[in-house]
């Protein structure tokens, strides 16, 4: 004998998407010679860019943008890709 059910089917669908997961990293190690060379070129670039004649935000935001300038200048001289593993490091 077949007793009526009061459940009825349920059907999920789950979306599965790819997704891109970097393995790779742009950095500059920590206590590194690399470290001490990119801080020291930075305050020397910094010490360069006049700051005396700020009078007004459009002054302002062009020596930010210098600044910015220049860390990307040398971030990109003195950094260096690395591997993402599990065994990697959070810095």
């Amino acid at each position: 004998m077949r007793y009526l059910s009061d459940h009825a089917p349920l059907t999920v669908d789950i979306p599965i998407t790819e997704k891109f997961i970097q393995d790779k990293r742009c950095t500059i190690i920590k206590n590194s010679k690399e470290e001490e060379k990119f801080t020291l070129d930075l305050i020397q670039e910094f010490r360069n860019i006049n700051t005396s004649n700020i009078y007004n935000k459009d002054t302002l935001e062009l020596i930010i943008q210098e600044y910015k300038r220049l860390l990307e200048i040398a971030w990109v001289k003195y950094s260096h890709y690395i591997n993402i593993t599990k065994h990697s490091k959070d810095w």
